[in-house]
């Protein structure tokens, strides 16, 4: 059985999450935007399926499609001050949440680093 996170702790326990848009920055590229709003999407239809009451399969799916949305946040090489900002605001904002909690999160932003 995997570990259980904090991210499905949370949504097992029924814990209201604030899950509103942050902007993004419009000097940022339009990838790194993109891969922003993918990943709220997703982060607010992974809490929607868990407090519908969804099958144990439904829950999975969401988790993983916002882990990868995630993920792809996390490995977006920066092109430029702004990107580089914009990526560190929102995974800060992420983190506090509790949410970056994967080896892989931090293997992918260390590699976008090396790529940018």
């Amino acid at each position: 059985m995997p570990a259980i996170t904090r991210r499905t702790l949370l949504a097992l326990t029924g814990a209201t999450v604030a899950v509103g848009p942050l902007s993004t920055d419009a000097m940022a590229s339009p990838k790194l935007n993109a891969l922003i709003a993918a990943h709220q999407a997703a982060y607010a239809d992974f809490h929607r399926v868990h407090r519908m009451g969804s099958s144990r399969d439904q829950r999975w799916r969401a988790d993983k499609i916002e882990q990868e949305a995630l993920l792809a946040v996390c490995s977006c090489p920066v092109i430029s001050r702004d990107d580089r900002r914009t990526k560190a605001k929102y995974l800060l904002t992420v983190e506090a949440r509790g949410e970056l909690d994967l080896e892989e999160h931090v293997q992918a932003i260390l590699h976008s680093m090396l790529s940018g």
